[in-house]
């Protein structure tokens, strides 16, 4: 009886080979999966929750109304307009100086002088000192509240001395300045969860640099890779097989991510916080779909720079480079407070973020934001694919 020989693969058939033993090999790694998918996953929400349990405490610390003051006995008109606003008074400690420098002490104090109720009443100027701590940001956030309470109490005493003299208090505010924030709630909401998309980056970028270090450095340093590609398949087809898998594995980090924040959303702490930050499945949609170029090209790099590489932890150091340039990337959007710049959207990773950012605004995403990013990563994703399949041909040439 006649054999019947196999029927060689197509270019697509060595393609879903390559694929489908890249996930494999990567899924095995259970311990390497795990130490990545702990931070990827709880990082993010955990941060979030922080951020939102010290929002409470801020809040909390506004709506009991305290002032601590030190000297109030030398100023019974102050006393008398603190009770009035209904402000629990409480006397400053001896050391209340090095207390705060120790952020032992969360308010700011208020300090009279003797002479206050009789420079007062003669119509002089007494002074009013607030005493916080700038490294110390609960009394920070208290010394504004105590000013903008002093501030009402001149208004009140500067109104009532022109009412003795007939004079009416409205000369004082010739003009009426109203404020109107043209910002949404979801707007405003980012300019403090704005840590998010820089955890969601994050996660794409350790998705895929295991897999990515593992498929070129890992199996040459295993010695699996030159008789992989001594095979007789196409060596691109072998290259997108591998890169298909570092790509996939990042999304699937990236996703377990985006999803991370729906629960994380029961654990915030601030009501204020809880009523504007809104992250629900749409976001979680929109979120992968800008975060998709970035797996497809970051995994790519990351192949590139580890595929000359002899070891594992050769391939490491030197995607140092990229990982950092990739996360901080981001940062650059604070040189530019006024707004996104037009390049913005062309720089993989600082694109990511900023659309990202957009998205928790409540913008709508255009074809004109989105399309320079996905440009810019199919760019280097292709640069990067040519570099490691012309790499892993003069490795067999050689």
């Amino acid at each position: 009886m006649s054999s019947i020989s196999p029927k060689p693969l197509s270019f697509f058939g060595h393609f879903k080979v390559v694929l489908g033993k890249e996930i494999i090999d990567a899924l095995r790694d259970r311990r390497t999966l795990l130490r990545l998918l702990i931070p990827a996953v709880l990082m993010g929400p955990l941060m979030l929750a922080a951020l939102s349990g010290l929002m409470a405490s801020f809040e909390t610390q506004a709506e009991k109304r305290e002032i601590t003051v030190q000297g109030l006995e030398y100023a019974p008109t102050l006393k008398n307009y603190l009770e009035r606003q209904t402000y629990t008074i409480k006397a400053a400690p001896a050391d209340y100086e090095a207390q705060l420098r120790s952020a032992k002490l969360h308010e700011a104090v208020l300090v009279v002088g003797k002479d206050f109720e009789t420079e007062l009443r003669t119509g002089e100027r007494p002074t009013l000192e607030v005493v916080s701590d700038s490294a110390n940001q609960r009394a920070s956030i208290s010394a504004r509240a105590v000013q903008r309470l002093l501030r009402s109490f001149n208004q009140e005493r500067a109104g009532l001395s022109l009412a003795l003299r007939g004079v009416s208090a409205e000369l004082l505010v010739p003009v009426d300045v109203q404020d109107r924030d043209l910002a949404s709630a979801q707007a405003r909401a980012s300019q403090i969860t704005g840590i998010v998309p820089m955890f969601m980056i994050m996660a794409v970028l350790y998705g895929a640099l295991t897999a990515a270090l593992d498929s070129t450095a890992g199996e040459r340093e295993r010695g699996s890779l030159e008789p992989l590609l001594m095979n007789p398949s196409p060596h691109f087809a072998l290259v997108l097989g591998k890169w298909g898998a570092v790509a996939l594995l990042g999304m699937a980090v990236a996703t377990l991510s985006n999803i991370s924040f729906i629960p994380a959303q029961l654990l915030i702490q601030s009501d204020s916080l809880q009523a504007m930050f809104q992250f629900g499945w749409s976001e979680v949609l929109r979120g992968l779909a800008i975060q998709l170029p970035l797996a497809a090209g970051v995994g790519a790099l990351l192949m590139a720079v580890a595929v000359r590489s002899k070891t594992f932890k050769e391939a490491q150091a030197s995607s140092t480079l990229v990982m950092t340039v990739m996360s901080l990337s981001p940062m650059l959007g604070l040189f530019n407070p006024g707004g996104e710049a037009p390049w913005y959207y062309w720089v993989p990773g600082l694109a990511q973020n900023t659309l990202m950012m957009q998205m928790l605004k409540g913008e709508a995403l255009s074809v004109a934001r989105v399309l320079p990013s996905v440009l810019a990563c199919a760019v280097m994703a292709a640069v990067s694919l040519w570099f490691v399949t012309r790499s892993m041909r003069q490795a067999v040439a050689r």
